[in-house]
């Protein structure tokens, strides 16, 4: 869960919840079920969306090896999975947190930083397509995480604004 929402509740001896805390939590708590409806349909889709970008990641790339789209696909398809869970506990930092001890060292030693900067930018595109803005804007700040990473810390400064531990529940 979000760390600001988490912290409300580890010291109940120090007092009641402020208005404004009370706030941040209703806000939360009233996002969860766009967000869980948001997940189940990442869920469901996962398959198809994901098809449709390997497919134009193959097209974009007709030179690289099939293993290497593969690991590319892969790993795209796991980013997905962790920008959605964290789009469902409102914590981006769970992005950085779960993938930075492997995400980094895995597209070095395979050479796929191109493919892979290239996979997030069809991600976004083809998924924009499918889904409102309002949903595209809860799961692009964990995928800007994501290729955050694997870009070695250079995105460009629109993804970069995009990225913040700040909570998105005010989008509802």
């Amino acid at each position: 869960m979000n760390p600001k929402l988490e912290a409300l509740f580890d010291e109940p001896e120090k007092g009641y919840l402020q208005a404004d805390e009370l706030n941040a939590l209703s806000q939360f708590v009233s996002s969860l079920p766009e967000r869980i409806s948001f997940y189940q349909r990442l869920r469901n889709e996962e398959v198809t969306l994901m098809q449709s970008v390997a497919d134009a990641l193959q097209q974009q790339f007709p030179q690289e090896s099939e293993a290497k789209l593969k690991r590319s696909i892969q790993n795209g398809i796991l980013m997905v999975r962790y920008a959605a869970m964290a789009m469902l506990t409102d914590d981006i930092d769970m992005v950085t947190k779960r993938l930075e001890s492997w995400l980094p060292e895995i597209v070095e030693a395979y050479d796929t930083k191109a493919i892979d900067i290239a996979l997030y930018q069809l991600i976004k595109t083809q998924f924009a397509g499918r889904f409102s803005s309002t949903q595209m804007a809860l799961l692009i700040p964990g995928l800007d995480a994501a290729e955050r990473l694997i870009a070695g810390g250079q995105l460009t400064s629109e993804s970069a604004e995009a990225i913040t531990s700040e909570s998105l529940v005010g989008l509802f």
